[in-house]
């Protein structure tokens, strides 16, 4: 039987709920049933070679019309800063659909192209939907220092997002600069994103997820 399959038998009546023991051996298995092309892939968010997306790299940045002054302002930043910018537009504040922008930057980073993504739009939460959906992306967004701080530590973050409506630019690139001064936690944080990756995992093997 599957790693899969014997997951799915957790729902037949009856049967009794798989213990942390088994969760965590079912993580294992699904990961090990990647090939090791796969593995190396940089777009598998968690693979070794990724130790942390602060990691010397570009950083891809994207913004719709509701964000674009402040894309603008955090990319400039980021040049003062000595970070190599992709900017995956737009490029004014013409009226635009955020998703666009924020599955452009999330490609950047799965492909490894980009070490870092940041997508701004008018509240942020809809650029974290979508950039969520591109495997091998954890786009967090993030509206203050604590909540920058934790989403490296904690969820391994390799994706920002901004709402240029709720927070000003001083805030904006202060939640910047602690999210990417940040590392990736160990233990108990990479144990609980192994699970947020196993289900890239399944669908890459055309499971249901």
């Amino acid at each position: 039987m599957s790693p899969v399959a014997a997951w799915d038998n957790r729902q037949v009546p009856g049967r009794q709920l798989p213990s942390e023991h088994d969760v965590r051996a079912l993580v294992t298995r699904v990961v090990d049933s990647v090939t090791p092309s796969e593995r190396s892939d940089p777009a598998i968010a968690g693979a070794p070679q990724a130790a942390s997306v602060a990691a010397p790299g570009a950083i891809a940045v994207g913004a719709d019309h509701g964000g674009f002054r402040l894309k603008e302002r955090i990319g400039f930043r980021l040049r003062e800063a000595g970070h190599q910018v992709v900017d995956c537009g737009t490029d004014s504040a013409e009226a635009v659909d955020y998703p666009d922008f924020a599955i452009a930057v999330a490609e950047k980073v799965a492909s490894g192209e980009c070490a870092a993504g940041i997508v701004i739009d008018g509240a942020g939460i809809g650029s974290a939907m979508a950039a969520n959906k591109v495997s091998g992306v954890r786009a967090a967004l993030c509206y203050d220092i604590s909540s920058a701080r934790n989403s490296r530590e904690h969820n391994h973050a390799n994706v920002l997002t901004l709402g240029a409506g709720l927070i000003g630019e001083s805030l904006a690139w202060q939640i910047v600069e602690e999210w990417l001064a940040t590392p990736w936690g160990e233990g108990r944080h990479a144990k609980r994103v192994a699970k947020i990756d196993a289900l890239d995992a399944r669908r890459r093997m055309g499971e249901a997820v």
